[in-house]
């Protein structure tokens, strides 16, 4: 029976083939279905679908049935350009694995496969035929890398996964949201930072590596259990990253934000804090200053006058020069 299939094309009548049940892919562009069915009225259908043809004996006899391996896109398109009948290549023998590993294969080898279902297909091959990283490769054309890699996608979170699957970021764009792969809230900060300001994925790749780089720095000095717990109570309470950078004397609080409406909104949460209205932009360090000792104050008041920049105090200097020249030429 195989030989009498084999090599051969048959046309068969649309309405007789059946949809495959394993067929990995379950999205189907209505834009470019519309296109094939335009280019089928137009040149027909140039490569043939691939079927498994199945006997089923019934009351009234043997009724032939066939079921669809690959070519789902293919088959949807002729019945919307109203082909009745379509060229097939018959299989025969084939069990139900082989037939699921037929679909995926066929997907794969497709070019508008988007990431994520490349990267479910691999996961199926993986899962269900227990194939290695590099089996898959070498039945899809690709390296153990590539196979490796694309298998990480699904790593993510599905905010993510929805938004690479829909081009609102590229492949590219998810390599540095997966630096972050150990701090899944970062990631979707990250990755919204990514959407909202419309990064490239080299301006994406560059702040992916200042994160990182922030984190290092941290741990070569011995974290503060405290202000790690205010910086996390403060990005819980303004709903964006909060860093507090400690130094010798007080420091620094950096917020994040992406628009005037993010300031405002920050504004309001402090204003709604009790005891907040009525405060002096200097009251901080008045009352430093006044819980040092005496000896103290006088260095911090002399640092604060003369926190000027190098070019300022030589003008200065310049200046009481020039002066002393002219009075003393009088």
């Amino acid at each position: 029976m195989a030989q009498l299939y084999e090599n051969s094309i048959f046309w068969i009548d649309v309405d007789k083939i059946k949809p495959n049940p394993y067929q990995p892919r379950r999205e189907f562009d209505d834009g470019r279905l519309s296109d094939l069915a335009n280019s089928i009225r137009q040149y027909g259908i140039l490569q043939p679908l691939t079927v498994s043809r199945n006997e089923v004996i019934k009351e009234d006899g043997v009724e032939v049935e066939y079921e669809l391996i690959a070519g789902e896109r293919r088959l949807r398109a002729s019945k919307l350009a109203g082909v009745r009948e379509v060229p097939v290549v018959i299989r025969v023998g084939d069990d139900s694995m082989t037939k699921l590993e037929l679909a995926i294969i066929e997907n794969l080898q497709r070019e508008d496969l988007n990431a994520v279902e490349r990267a479910r297909a691999f996961m199926r091959l993986a899962e269900e035929f227990k194939f290695t990283h590099l089996q898959i490769g070498t039945k899809v054309g690709k390296s153990r890398e590539y196979v490796s890699n694309t298998l990480r996608l699904l790593s993510l979170p599905q905010e993510v996964l929805d938004a690479l699957s829909q081009g609102k970021i590229s492949e590219g764009h998810t390599r540095p949201i997966m630096m972050l792969a150990d701090k899944p809230e970062e990631q979707i900060v990250f990755f919204k930072e990514i959407m909202f300001r419309k990064m490239t994925v080299r301006e994406a790749e560059r702040l992916s590596r200042k994160i990182a780089t922030d984190r290092v720095r941290k741990k070569e000095y011995m974290v503060d259990p405290e202000i790690q717990a205010m910086e996390e109570k403060l990005q819980e309470t303004l709903g964006t990253r909060v860093h507090i950078e400690k130094g010798e004397v007080g420091g620094q609080i950096k917020i994040d934000f992406f628009s005037n409406e993010d300031l405002d909104t920050i504004l309001n949460i402090i204003k709604s804090s009790e005891n907040i209205e009525g405060r002096k932009p200097n009251e901080m360090i008045n009352k430093f200053i006044d819980s040092l000792p005496v000896s103290e104050v006088v260095v911090v008041e002399n640092e604060i006058e003369d926190d000027r920049t190098k070019e300022e105090i030589k003008n200065d200097e310049e200046e009481t020069d020039l002066y002393n020249i002219k009075k003393f030429s009088l």
